[in-house]
C-alpha cells in the first residue's frame, strides 16, 4: 500500500509519501515541503487570511496530484495550531474537502506531540537515556520527555516561531529591550514546564521541525563541518546553539539572510527559533542539541501502520482491487473469521466442475466468489434474518470497484444464500432483465450448499468433488476422518434449488480424501 502523509502546519505544508508493508516496514519514496505561512497574522487576528488559505488549497492541490501520480492509495492529513485557533479554520478545512477533496483532521497539541514522539523514535535511538524532544513549529512549541525510549509526558505551548516574531516585532534587528521582553516571556510559560524536569537531568535535546534543523545547520557550518543535507543525528553542543543566538540576534534580516545553513525564506523567524531554543537547552543545563529530520508527517506513517495492519496485508495479498475492497468491507463489518472463504472456496469449485451445465452470464464466477465472501455480512446488522441485511449493506454500502447492476447481483446472490428461493415478485429481482435473474437463481444456488457444506464453521469439507451416476448428480465431500454429517444434513435441505436449476436429483457422499499430490497425479491422468 502507498500513503501520503500530510502536515498542515503553521509555516509550511509537509508530505511524504511511503510504501507500507504488512510487517511494520515502510519506505519513503518521496517527500515534499511548501512554506505557506498560514499562521502569518492569523494568530495576531484570530482568522487565516484569505491569500493564506488560497496558498494552502493550491499547494494541497498540487501535493494531492504528486501522491496519485506515484500510486497513493490512501491520504493521511492533519492540522495543527494555525487552523486549530483560527476562528475560520472550519471553513479552511471545508474549502480543502470541497475543492481538493481531501479530508483534514485539525488535531489537538497533545496529539501532535504523540505523533512527533513516533516519527522521532523511528529515527533516533531513545533508548538508555532521558531524553526531550522539541518541536519548534509556528504557532506552538511541543516539548516530550522521553525515558528509555517511552514517552513520559508531553506539553503544547502556544510559543511558536511565527507567534513570537509578531508579538515582539523579531524581523529586523534586534534591540535590548526587546530581547529582554522576549526572555521574560518564555521564563513565565516555560519555567514552570523545565523547572519539574530539574536541572542536568537531560542532557541531550532532540530537534524537530525546519526551525530546529536550521539551527543545527548553522552551527555545522560554523565549526566548518557543513551538514550538507544528512542532518538525521547530527549533534552540535550547547555552547554552538548559544553562538547561533547571539549571532542571529546581532544581525538584521539582510545579515541573516546571508548566513550559511539557512533556509533565506526563516530570516525573519530564526531569531525566536534560536532564542527558544537556547533558552530550553540553558534551563535544562542539557549538553547538545541532536537533530532529527523526521517528525509529524512520519509519525502519520507509523500510527497508520500500527491501526491498519490487516488492510495493508489486504493490499498485498489481492493485487485485484476489487478483491481487496471485498475483503476489506467484510472485514469492516466484523467478517474476519474463515467461513466467508471456506465457503468461497467451495462454491467456486462446484461452480467450475458445473460451468458447462449452467447458463449464466460473462462475470459470473466472480460474482458468486464476491457474494460468498460477503453472504454473512448482514450479521453486522442483526442476526434474524440477516440474508435481508447482506443485501441492504452490498447494495448500499461503499463498495469500491463495481457497477450498480454487479452490486444487484452479487447482493441478491447473498440474499438468498438461504430460506426462500427466487421469486419475480421480489423488490430487486423482479426487475433484472431475464439473463441476469437466471445468473442470480443459479448462483444463489450453488452458494446455498457450499454454505450448508460449512454449517459448523470449522472446515470440516476439505474438498467436493462432482460425479454423475445416471441421472444424479453425487457430491463426494473429503472430510479428512473428521464427522461430515451435520455439514451433509445442511447441504441436503439446500439442494432443492440447484436440483431446480440443472434438472437432477443431488445427493452426497464423504469419500476419504487423497493426499494432494496423489489427487494431482490423478487428475492429470485423466486428462
Amino acid at each position: 500500500m502507498r500513503i501520503a502523509a500530510i502536515d498542515v502546519g503553521s509555516n509550511s505544508i509537509h508530505m511524504v509519501v511511503a510504501q507500507l508493508e504488512a510487517d511494520g516496514r515502510f519506505e519513503v519514496l518521496d517527500r515534499a515541503k511548501e512554506m505557506v505561512r498560514l499562521a502569518r497574522r492569523t494568530l495576531a487576528s484570530g482568522a487565516l487570511s484569505a491569500d493564506a488559505m488560497n496558498a494552502g488549497i493550491r499547494t494541497l492541490s498540487a501535493f494531492r496530484t504528486l501522491a496519485e501520480r506515484q500510486g497513493v492509495e490512501r491520504f493521511k492529513a492533519v492540522a495543527t495550531s494555525a487552523v486549530r485557533e483560527a476562528k475560520n479554520g472550519g471553513d479552511f478545512i471545508q474549502r480543502v474537502k470541497d475543492e481538493v477533496g481531501l479530508r483534514v483532521k485539525v488535531i489537538p497539541g497533545r496529539e501532535e506531540a504523540r505523533l512527533i514522539y513516533l516519527g522521532v523514535r523511528h529515527a533516533i535511538d531513545l533508548r538508555n537515556d532521558t531524553t526531550l524532544i522539541v518541536d519548534i513549529g509556528g504557532g506552538s512549541v511541543e516539548l516530550m520527555l522521553t525515558e528509555d525510549e517511552k514517552l513520559v509526558t508531553a506539553h503544547s505551548l502556544k510559543l511558536g516561531v511565527t507567534r513570537l516574531s509578531e508579538q515582539f516585532l523579531l524581523g529586523d534587528r534586534i534591540s535590548g529591550k526587546t530581547m529582554s521582553a522576549l526572555e521574560s516571556h518564555l521564563a513565565e510559560r516555560l519555567d514552570p514546564v523545565l523547572d519539574q524536569w530539574g536541572k542536568g537531568r537531560i542532557r541531550r535535546v532532540i530537534g524537530t521541525s525546519g526551525t530546529m534543523l536550521n539551527l543545527v545547520s548553522i552551527a555545522g557550518y560554523q565549526r566548518g563541518e557543513p551538514p550538507n543535507g544528512q542532518l538525521n543525528n547530527v549533534a552540535v553542543t550547547a555552547d554552538e546553539i548559544a553562538k547561533v543566538r547571539r549571532m542571529v540576534t546581532k544581525a538584521d534580516r539582510d545579515e541573516r539572510a546571508r548566513i550559511k545553513g539557512l533556509d533565506g525564506k526563516r530570516a525573519d523567524l530564526i531569531v525566536a527559533g534560536a532564542c527558544l531554543a537556547d533558552y530550553i537547552i540553558q534551563r535544562l543545563g542539557a549538553r547538545e542539541l541532536v537533530a532529527c529530520t523526521w517528525a509529524l508527517r512520519e509519525g502519520l506513517v507509523l500510527d497508520f501502520i500500527a491501526h491498519h495492519r490487516k488492510g495493508i496485508e489486504e493490499t498485498g495479498r489481492y493485487t485485484d482491487p476489487r478483491r481487496r475492497n471485498v475483503a476489506r468491507f467484510a472485514r469492516h463489518l466484523g467478517e474476519i473469521g474463515t467461513h466467508g472463504s471456506q465457503v468461497a472456496g467451495l462454491a467456486l469449485r462446484l461452480f467450475d466442475q458445473l460451468e458447462d451445465q449452467l447458463a449464466v452470464l460473462p462475470g459470473a464466477r466472480d460474482w458468486l466468489e464476491f457474494a460468498a465472501l460477503l453472504h454473512d455480512v448482514g450479521h453486522h446488522i442483526g442476526h434474524r434474518d440477516h440474508q435481508h441485511h447482506s443485501y441492504y449493506l452490498i447494495t448500499k454500502g461503499d463498495l469500491l470497484g463495481f457497477q450498480r447492476d454487479e452490486l444487484e447481483i452479487i447482493g441478491l446472490t447473498a440474499r438468498y444464500h438461504r430460506k426462500g428461493a427466487p421469486k419475480e415478485s421480489d423488490a430487486g429481482y423482479g426487475t433484472l432483465a431475464k439473463g441476469e435473474r437466471r445468473t442470480v437463481r443459479t448462483l444463489a444456488a450453488i452458494l446455498r450448499i457450499a454454505d450448508g457444506l460449512d454449517r459448523s464453521h470449522y472446515g470440516v469439507v476439505r474438498e467436493v468433488t462432482v460425479v454423475r451416476r445416471g441421472d444424479r448428480l453425487i457430491l463426494q465431500l473429503a472430510s479428512e476422518g473428521d464427522d461430515a454429517e451435520l455439514e451433509i444434513w445442511e447441504a441436503r435441505r439446500r439442494a432443492g434449488l440447484l436440483e431446480e436449476v440443472l434438472g437432477c436429483a443431488i445427493d452426497f457422499e464423504v469419500v476419504p480424501q487423497r493426499p494432494r499430490a496423489v489427487a494431482a497425479r490423478a487428475a492429470s491422468a485423466a486428462q
